[in-house]
């Protein structure tokens, strides 16, 4: 077990974004084979032009993913600094806890039902423990 307590949530958010990457490519592949996409000489385009030519279903899991390396990467610099810099406290651990397990949660809601109203409150809920975390490591470093 590490000394350091706030890496758990942090290594459980990583390997939870290669679920989402490995839960898209395995429902995707298999959708744009359907929509009669020629893998093997398709050239260009992005996610997003997908986006017209897959069921919403199927985007829901890309679109998360994507949304997995958004906001997530400011939680992985500021649980790294409090880790380095020694601001490790109780209180940080259980937010960056809540932080990980709204966003998983937030995960589960939008590559299922795509509720926008609940992804809104998860989401918000989840922003609100990672604006604690920086605030202790404001606090923290200053």
């Amino acid at each position: 077990m590490s000394d350091h307590p706030l890496g758990q949530p942090v290594a459980v958010l990583a390997a939870w974004t290669f679920v989402i990457f490995f839960w898209m490519y395995a429902t995707r592949i298999p959708a744009m084979m359907r929509a009669g996409i020629d893998l093997k000489n398709l050239r260009g385009g992005t996610g997003a032009s997908l986006d017209q030519k897959l069921p919403p279903e199927v985007q829901w899991k890309a679109h998360n993913y994507n949304h997995l390396l958004e906001q997530p990467t400011l939680f992985y610099a500021v649980a790294l600094l409090l880790m380095v810099t020694g601001g490790e406290g109780p209180l940080a651990v259980e937010l960056a806890w809540g932080y990980a397990g709204l966003r998983m949660v937030h995960s589960l809601v939008q590559t299922t039902v795509n509720i926008t109203r609940i992804r809104f409150l998860l989401f918000f809920a989840a922003s609100l423990c990672l604006l604690g975390l920086v605030v202790i490591a404001l606090t923290h470093v200053f």
